[in-house]
């Protein structure tokens, strides 16, 4: 994933911002020549989980369906998701495994410590969606990300 520090502060305080429980979102971007995902932004979501909003968060297909449509205005592309790990680590738990939908996107999670945001990964679903694998982050100034 390249992106910015922007991106990146903007998904630490949106964790921070939910804590207690889960904040989510989508990125948006890009894919590059090479195959990697270029974020150049990303768009809040409400976490519609009903239950264990400290442990679980939820994304419906409208929301899949809104931030599609947010993200051609721009002329990007939804090319993942992110959300926030309420004291637990920022990697992906057995849960996040078993709903990951898409194969290809990133999977951004950041720990969030008693209300401060801490360590932030992204990762990637292998096609068969049998596992994550780490992604390295690669930070640019704005006008090269």
């Amino acid at each position: 994933m390249i992106t910015t520090q922007d991106v990146l502060d903007h998904i630490r305080r949106h964790g921070a911002e939910a804590y207690p429980e889960e904040g989510c979102g989508f990125l948006l971007g890009v894919l590059t020549d090479d195959g990697r995902r270029r974020v150049t932004a990303t768009r809040r979501a409400p976490n519609r989980r009903g239950d264990e909003r400290t442990r679980r968060y939820e994304l419906t297909a409208e929301d899949y369906r809104e931030a599609d449509a947010a993200a051609r205005d721009e002329g990007l592309d939804v090319v993942g998701t992110y959300h926030s790990h309420p004291d637990h680590p920022a990697r992906p738990s057995e849960t996040d495994l078993a709903e990951a939908t898409f194969p290809g996107f990133t999977y951004v999670i950041v720990s969030v410590r008693d209300g401060a945001p801490e360590a932030l990964t992204a990762w990637t679903l292998a096609p068969d969606r049998s596992e994550f694998t780490r992604e390295e982050i690669a930070v640019h100034p704005p006008e090269t990300a």
